[in-house]
């Protein structure tokens, strides 16, 4: 322990004799380690962090998967396809379900919840949105969750639709609405008009059995409100109907029981739910049960943000690789100067093994110090992704934990970086000969040697800033390419305000006849220049798609499962195009005359006009939603056809789109209202509010934000990358600077003794400074050229994140290796310039 701690002295002296060097090894340390744990303060939230309820490992996520011909042909809920080719959706109807748990004995009883989105709220006389879940009566027992307050929601609460008017408050709500004051059970609010009685607060850590990534839902309903809640499942028959696949399902594994017994129990089960909820057709294929690990909840955040992350880690860990390589190269040169001092050393009885541990207490401590304040920054810069993918108006804003997992791993990056850039140099000091070392020429000897090892970190360091730079150069361009897409309307101006009014008041048609008081209401604020309204928001994230037959088709045009007959489509007002400013190509758009009782009417947009009347004018031509039911005799004819827009995203070319007059629906919910005005939100958004709290003072306006703010809100995984790859890309050309400048410097001191000699033979100081840069460009040019390398060979792995260009696309790389040699160039000119200025006379005389 003497000798322990005789070593950190002598640490703490040598970074005191050199406080340039030390500051540069820390900063860089410090900015490297900050970055990684940053970027894992994410990671950790969005794969690692588990859902706050006892045993969560034992939860297990239900959900099925098949082919085209699956049985299942309507679903609200997350559906992806797989790398297998077959198509997962992630809910069941309410019928299977009750089948399920009344037969299944091979898992603990299954129990159900969905979030349907957000709800109105009344509490103490104010109206505001607020997000909800709805839980089956045995979602608390089954998910061992105990409530902070009071109780949470029995079977008994869930019983007929439109029963169990109870509910159980997040935590964080409860502090908001009631100021966490414990007298809240048995308070009535208005959950969409309807009276409900608050009988349980959820403690702080639980985050819904969705996931632990984003805040609590507000409100916990049974899930026997399902109609009260979202008002358009009414329709449905959500919790009768067999043909809406909508509800989550979760179980507890039994002990014992694998997961490949239970699946194939529950496969048998599902097989005969189907079969005796459903009319199977012939060719109807049954789905297939999938068992996943539920412990941190559906799993989406894993499936969304799985790549990105990893790739984002990829890139951290190699700025910390390219700190490594620099603070190694710094202590070579460093190694090398104190060649004499080791020699000393040795002579005098150190073994090599008491100086290697020297020189590794030196290089620990330096990361130590560095790791410290890498962990401090990585605490400042933890909310950085959230903020950067926050949507500041529907406060579905991201969790960070920065937990143990956090201080874990920014202690072992932190280890294994002090061994890292400490080994090189740690050999070099204990390889010295003390004979050679301890001559008086032995300065001369050493400063003719090549530096080959520090220049091959060097050449390291720029093929790591290639791929860096090159990376963040790519994902910047994506930015702007997408930035730069004309969305097919003028964003300007434009305010979304979104209004669902609750279905036990305004059952339809009401719906439609409350959606036209508030659009003419608002359009006579002052400042309003026009007001619409759509089913659809633009370029929201959200689609909305059906049949599409022409009149004087016999059959589906495009064959039996072609997504083609499906075009999409939006119920939007009568200024929908003036508001949007949308070109009417042909015909005409919607006027005040269509109305409930005149001929329903549509307007179609260029792509749906190419793709189902090419050679010929659509005008007049007529078509239908369904073959089915009492829509089938409806009738709808084309009077226009407008420019195409972007739908629910700016990545996908403009889809087949046909647009009708919301008045001539039979029901439509809740609406998106569209307010153009050159007024700023904040004057704006008062005089909207108490124009809808005229009409009803229970109505609250949710969701409001700017067009342009619902555009940029889509392109947030791409700012985000685009962000933080720039950073890492400038760190890396910062670091490489150093390194280059570093190298250089020391070899022209070595080189000293050489320089004058060449100056007094008659070299032109242009030739010595011609000399230092020509090395200086050999050095980066195959650093580039490497590095080049591994791009081209890494690309694959961020193709698909990539948009409006090639993984190989010239401009990009050619622009990145020339800025990378313009830096190194500037970085070895300062070298190369104090060579040039070399006195002779002074440079023979120093040996």
């Amino acid at each position: 322990m003497q000798s322990f701690f005789q070593d950190i002295r002598y640490a703490l002296r040598q970074f005191r004799k050199s406080p340039g060097f030390t500051a540069i090894a820390v900063a860089s340390l410090a900015l490297a380690i900050g970055a990684n744990t940053t970027i894992f303060t994410f990671a950790n939230q969005m794969l690692f962090v588990k859902l706050g309820v006892p045993k969560p490992s034992e939860l297990r996520m239900l959900s099925i998967e098949g082919d085209h011909h699956m049985a299942v042909h309507s679903s609200w809920g997350s559906s992806w396809p797989g790398d297998d080719g077959k198509y997962h959706i992630d809910s069941f109807s309410y019928p299977v379900y009750q089948q399920l748990r009344k037969q299944n004995s091979i898992l603990a009883e299954i129990f159900a919840y969905k979030d349907p989105g957000s709800v109105n709220i009344t509490v103490n006389g104010n109206p505001q949105a607020a997000k909800a879940e709805l839980v089956s009566g045995n979602f608390y027992t089954q998910i061992q969750l105990r409530p902070e307050l009071g109780r949470g929601i029995v079977s008994s609460d869930d019983g007929a639709p439109g029963t169990g008017s109870v509910a159980v408050l997040s935590d964080g709500f409860w502090h908001r609405a009631f100021g966490a004051s414990p007298d809240v059970l048995g308070k009535t609010i208005t959950v969409n008009s309807l009276p409900v009685t608050v009988v349980g607060v959820n403690p702080p850590e639980f985050t819904g059995p969705d996931g632990v990534q984003t805040t609590s839902p507000q409100v916990f309903l049974p899930m026997s409100m399902a109609e009260f809640v979202r008002p358009s499942l009414g329709t449905r028959d959500s919790l009768t109907g067999p043909d809406l696949w909508w509800v989550q399902l979760m179980a507890r594994a039994k002990p014992g029981v694998s997961d490949a017994k239970a699946k194939a129990a529950l496969q048998v089960l599902l097989t005969a739910a189907v079969r005796g909820t459903m009319t199977v057709a012939k060719d109807d294929t049954m789905p297939e049960i999938v068992l996943e690990d539920g412990s941190r909840g559906d799993g989406s955040a894993t499936r969304e943000f799985g790549k990105p992350i990893y790739v984002l880690l990829g890139f951290s860990g190699l700025v910390l690789l390219l700190a490594c390589a620099n603070i190694a190269n710094l202590m070579l040169a460093r190694a090398t100067n104190r060649q004499r001092e080791m020699s000393v050393r040795m002579a005098l009885g150190a073994g090599r093994m008491r100086i290697l541990r020297q020189v590794l207490t030196e290089s620990v401590m330096l990361s130590a110090v560095g790791g410290a304040a890498g962990l401090f920054l990585g605490y400042l810069g933890r909310n950085l992704i959230p903020w950067l993918m926050s949507r500041g108006w529907d406060g579905g804003e991201l969790n960070t934990s920065f937990d143990w997992r956090v201080f874990g791993f920014t202690s072992a990056i932190t280890l294994a970086t002090g061994i890292l850039f400490g080994l090189a140099p740690a050999w070099r000091s204990t390889s010295v000969s003390i004979n050679m070392a301890l001559k008086e020429g032995s300065r001369s000897a050493t400063r003719r040697r090549k530096a080959w090892s520090g220049k091959a970190i060097v050449g390291f360091q720029v093929a790591l800033s290639t791929l860096l730079v090159m990376s963040a150069a790519f994902f910047v361009r994506t930015m702007f390419n997408l930035s730069s897409i004309n969305p097919g309307f003028r964003p300007q101006n434009l305010l979304l305000v979104e209004v669902n009014p609750p279905q036990s008041r305004y059952a339809p048609p009401a719906d439609i006849a409350l959606d036209h008081r508030i659009e003419d209401a608002f359009a006579t604020l002052p400042g309003v220049q026009g007001v619409t309204l759509a089913n659809v928001p633009l370029i929201g994230g959200s689609m909305w798609n059906s049949a599409f037959l022409v009149e004087g088709d016999k059959t589906k045009r495009f064959g039996e499962h072609d997504m083609r007959n499906y075009p999409d489509l939006d119920d939007v007002g009568q200024n929908f195009f003036s508001v949007m400013q949308i070109p009417i190509l042909a015909g005409r758009g919607f006027s005040a005359q269509d109305t409930e009782t005149s001929t329903p009417v549509s307007v179609i947009n260029q792509t749906l006009a190419k793709l189902y009347f090419p050679n010929e004018n659509p005008i007049g031509r007529r078509f239908r939603l369904t073959d089915e039911g009492p829509e089938a005799s409806k009738w709808i004819e084309i009077v226009g056809i407008c420019a195409d827009t972007h739908y629910n995203n700016l990545r996908d070319e403009p889809p087949p789109l046909h647009f009708e007059p919301y008045r001539q629906r039979t029901d439509i919910g809740g609406v998106t209202y569209i307010v153009k005005s050159t007024l700023s939100p904040a004057l704006l958004v008062p005089t909207l509010r108490a124009a809808a709290k005229r009409i009803d003072p229970d109505l609250p306006l949710n969701q409001i934000r700017t067009q342009q703010q619902q555009i940029d809100s889509m392109l947030q995984e791409e700012r985000m990358f685009a962000s933080l790859t720039a950073g890492f890309g400038i760190l890396a050309l910062a670091l490489a600077c150093v390194g280059v400048y570093g190298i250089m410097a020391y070899t022209v001191s070595q080189r000293t003794n050489e320089i004058g000699i060449r100056l007094a033979l008659g070299a032109a100081r242009e030739q010595v400074r011609a000399m230092v840069l020509r090395e200086t460009v050999w050095l980066a040019a195959a650093g580039v050229l490497i590095g080049l390398g591994a791009t081209l060979a890494l690309t694959h792995v961020i193709a698909s994140m990539l948009y409006g260009l090639k993984p190989y696309d010239p401009t990009t790389l050619a622009g990145t290796m020339l800025v990378l040699l313009l830096v190194a160039l500037l970085a070895g000119f300062i070298p190369a310039h104090r060579a040039s200025q070399v006195d002779p006379i002074e440079a023979l005389r120093t040996e």
